[in-house]
């Protein structure tokens, strides 16, 4: 495989503020657990308070910026990768690039001038999470910076690209220009549902993009909720999978793949009006740190064997195994090397 910046994501960069916290501060907050919402006025405070009660720690995060620091480990090619968002500039946003250098993919932030860096509040229990986004500068990307020469040339040389959902509150513009450039190249353009609120109040711009996916990644609450919110009238994950893979395509290159994770219940993928159901590899209970990232890392495990070509069977197997090596470290966090083989 030509290697050099094969893949490209674009997303809401977003320095993960994770802390274990405790029932209290969930009802303080109204904080449900297994979900991700974005900040109100409400939530403004805690990111303070996390810092200063619990034991806190920093990862550059946001969803698909965790993926593509997955795939980029797991390819162990340096470059591999690219990825583009924004930043502030401001000591989080400083934060943010070394530690994305320093995972080895090439980032090009749009740096905002008056926003401070967005942070990700990662609210663990029981091993359980719950995200809380405070967008900030992530919320404020410019289709004028993927125009740049220097950036667009990025566009230009990868061949997959994965933008996860969350993307569609910020910059349409961008992921659409992306999407036109992937189906008119015959290049590989993936996307994630992301989170229900994704799929009930941004449902025109995700159905925009939708055509354009060659991928469609999700978990079993995001994909019952896009049923729910098109009228389906099935809470089958199967058949909300097969549904979304025969949705309309804009390019007649590639068909589309739909692939939805359930936690510890089988993967299922959804390909030619078929549905296979690939086991996840189970982990002992006690092992479990924390859930955050791993649906994150199975995109990323993926990704890293998609982009080489490798059969479904393979990304699968990949994305479990990213999933379950990141599921027993706190965070989106990778060891050295993987032993994935």
């Amino acid at each position: 495989m030509e290697s050099e910046g094969i893949l490209l994501g674009m997303g809401n960069p977003l320095l993960d503020i994770s802390a274990v916290v405790d029932d209290d501060f969930l009802q303080k907050y109204d904080i449900k657990l297994n979900n991700a919402i974005l900040a109100e006025d409400k939530h403004i405070p805690m990111y303070d308070e996390m810092a200063s009660k619990y034991t806190v720690e920093f990862i550059a995060g946001g969803a698909t910026q965790n993926s593509i620091k997955v795939a980029q480990w797991m390819l162990q090619i340096p470059g591999a990768t690219s990825y583009m968002g924004c930043i502030g500039k401001d000591k989080f946003g400083e934060e943010m690039k070394k530690n994305s250098m320093k995972a080895g993919v090439n980032v090009h932030y749009y740096e905002d001038e008056a926003a401070p860096t967005g942070t990700w509040a990662v609210c663990v229990v029981g091993g359980e999470r719950s995200l809380i986004a405070n967008l900030a500068a992530a919320n404020c990307y410019k289709s004028e910076h993927l125009k740049r020469p220097e950036n667009w040339a990025l566009v230009e040389k990868a061949k997959y690209f994965y933008i996860a959902g969350f993307f569609l509150t910020v910059s349409p513009e961008s992921i659409m220009l992306v999407a036109e450039h992937a189906a008119a190249n015959n290049k590989i353009f993936t996307m994630n549902l992301s989170a229900p609120f994704i799929c009930e109040f941004f449902k025109d711009v995700q159905e925009n993009a939708l055509p354009y996916t060659d991928y469609v990644f999700g978990n079993e609450t995001e994909a019952r909720t896009f049923s729910k919110v098109h009228g389906w009238e099935t809470e089958n994950v199967e058949e909300i999978a097969l549904k979304i893979s025969q949705w309309p395509k804009a390019s007649g290159a590639h068909k589309r793949i739909t692939v939805i994770t359930q936690g510890a219940d089988p993967v299922v993928v959804a390909e030619d009006g078929k549905v296979k159901l690939f086991p996840v590899i189970l982990l002992p209970k006690e092992k479990l740190v924390d859930t955050n990232g791993a649906g994150d890392a199975f995109v990323g495990g993926f990704l890293s064997q998609l982009v080489q070509e490798k059969p479904i069977e393979d990304c699968v197997r990949a994305g479990c195994y990213a999933a379950n090596v990141i599921i027993q470290r706190s965070g989106c966090t990778c060891p050295e090397k993987p032993d994935f083989s």
